[in-house]
């Protein structure tokens, strides 16, 4: 157990958190929530010890092993894969290591026999026999094929080092777990895994994440940080989502009511300041109403951004034909083999699978980006199209603040409009004079929501448009693109954000593509769909994953 007493910390003699005081017991899942920069993480790392907190105490039942998701992805280059997982339970990697180094000694004694003895018998209770085997079926759940688990971690790519390095931190059972951000990289069956693998974790597990579908599946309680408290919710997400709602409206009917008591008392005290018989009434009410201003208190410090895309024009019949798409990568593998594909009005087709590569040529390709021989591509004279590719860099590489850089793409060209739209999307006062190439991940992808937002386009081309964002700009962005009346083409990791918008799923796989006219729910249950993943993944390196 974890027992949190009035911890305070400061950042610049500002508390970040203060007077938090939680409990987290066995056999649940805490999702940590709030908005960017409330201290989620930091949160984590002062449960850790990695942070020293200003004030309180934070116990720990003795005894514990705590684990934590390390986010150094270059920690460990210089040992092999299956050693970075068997590192995550430093005493039974200890043991192993010494147990080894007794064998391997010249002069090998008697002595030596019976503490190898004592030390194999250790080494079985903790495990160890077993450890091998656990590791590989871990390493091989989170989509690290078989053929890179003897390898160095250094040749690994930063995908693949992610699901060691998760895998590192799961290993061993455990105490508490610490894991922040820990479906990042990972596809949508990886995710799966790990999902069912914390809904059967016994001990604590204590998760930061943007993931929805994830939060719902582990969570049995939310942790939500708002200006400067932590307050715990049981249920999941969804539930916390519903019950703030609630808690939002009943506070602004309250507001109101205050607002129109308010407003009565500073009309008595205007009326009846001055007149001597209500003088002592006006006093009092002045008394009121100073009380009543100083109760009002702030909801919530979350902001959503307003998404909200408006085609120009009415969408026809005709949307888009392509037909004999190929390509290849850098390195010659092949992408994309003569690949046709229809869209038709009313569509929102969402691309899903391994394949990410594939994937994006198949975007660039259609929007214009990239080139394409031999290709045909008929878009509908009444279709305008608007693309938000998976790296965006090359926009923001200029000395444009951002109101500078959204006017080139916005009709009206007036100031006081163009920073009003950004005051929408989160970018208020100073924020809209800030150049664009010092914004995070998340700016950018802001700015390129609203560059499409702009356009008037009525068909929307997005390559995983949720990396970078937080929780409430992907809710902002899910709801504007179930609410937008043109077609939407788009993929995405994220489990919620598909199966609430998309009513067609497409996967390339290594040997042909599978298409269905579903959501995206029904189509990971379609028992024909499950046998054509098996059967177009069959002698493939890739493991049937999403």
């Amino acid at each position: 157990m974890i027992t949190v007493s009035d911890v305070t910390l400061k950042f610049s003699e500002k508390p970040l958190f203060k007077d938090v005081n939680l409990k987290f017991v066995k056999g649940n899942c805490y999702g940590i929530i709030g908005a960017n920069g409330a201290g989620k993480s930091t949160f984590l790392k002062v449960l850790s010890g990695e942070l020293e907190h200003d004030s309180g105490e934070i116990s720990i039942t003795t005894g514990e092993r705590m684990a934590k998701l390390t986010q150094d992805h270059f920690a460990f280059d210089q040992y092999s894969v299956k050693e970075t997982v068997m590192m995550g339970y430093p005493k039974l990697y200890q043991l192993g290591k010494d147990k080894d180094a007794i064998y391997e000694k010249p002069d090998f004694s008697e002595e030596d026999g019976i503490k190898a003895a004592e030390m194999e018998a250790e080494f079985g209770e903790l495990g160890g026999y077993e450890a091998e085997n656990q590791i590989e079926q871990m390493l091989s759940g989170l989509g690290l094929e078989e053929e890179f688990h003897d390898k160095m971690m250094n040749d690994l790519d930063e995908g693949q080092k992610v699901r060691v390095l998760l895998a590192q931190t799961l290993f061993g059972n455990p105490d508490i777990l610490l894991l922040d951000e820990p479906t990042n990289g990972l596809d949508l069956e990886s995710i799966s895994w790990l999902e069912n693998f914390l809904i059967e974790f016994p001990n604590i597990v204590i998760v930061v994440s943007h993931d929805r579908h994830f939060l719902n599946a582990v969570c049995t309680y939310i942790c939500d940080i708002d200006y400067g408290k932590i307050t715990q919710f049981t249920g999941n997400y969804d539930f916390w989502y519903q019950m703030s709602q609630i808690m939002q409206k009943q506070a602004k009917d309250e507001k109101k009511k205050r607002e129109d008591k308010m407003a009565e008392l500073k009309s008595f005290i205007q009326r009846f300041a001055s007149n001597v018989s209500k003088a002592g009434q006006a006093s009092s009410r002045k008394k009121v109403l100073e009380k009543l201003e100083l109760e009002e208190l702030p909801v919530t410090s979350r902001k959503f951004p307003y998404v909200h895309f408006q085609s120009d024009r009415e969408i026809g019949n005709f949307v888009l034909t392509a037909e004999h798409l190929s390509s290849k990568d850098s390195d010659g593998a092949v992408l994309l083999n003569d690949f046709s594909i229809t869209i038709h009005p009313g569509e929102k087709v969402a691309f899903v699978g391994m394949e990410h590569n594939s994937i994006t040529s198949f975007f660039d390709i259609i929007s214009g980006t990239q080139k394409c021989e031999g290709a045909s591509i008929n878009w509908g004279q009444t279709t305008s199209q608007s693309y938000m590719g998976r790296d965006n860099n090359a926009y923001f590489n200029n000395d444009m603040n951002i109101t500078e850089w959204l006017k080139q793409y916005s009709k009206e060209q007036d100031d006081a409009y163009v920073r009003g739209f950004l005051g929408r999307m989160l970018f208020s006062g100073d924020e809209s004079l800030k150049k664009v190439k010092v914004l995070s991940g998340g700016e950018k992808v802001r700015c390129m929501l609203s560059k499409m937002m702009l356009s008037g386009a009525n068909v929307l081309i997005l390559d995983d448009p949720t990396n970078h964002l937080d929780l409430e700009s992907i809710e902002s962005l899910n709801e504007g693109l179930v609410r937008f009346p043109g077609v939407v083409i788009f993929s995405s990791h994220d489990h919620e954000f598909i199966s609430t918008i998309a009513n067609r799923i497409i996967e390339i796989t290594p040997k042909g593509v599978i298409d269905r006219m579903m959501n995206f729910d029904d189509y990971l249950k379609d028992e024909q769909v499950k046998q054509m993943r098996k059967d177009f993944y069959a002698g493939s390196k890739k493991k049937i994953r999403i």
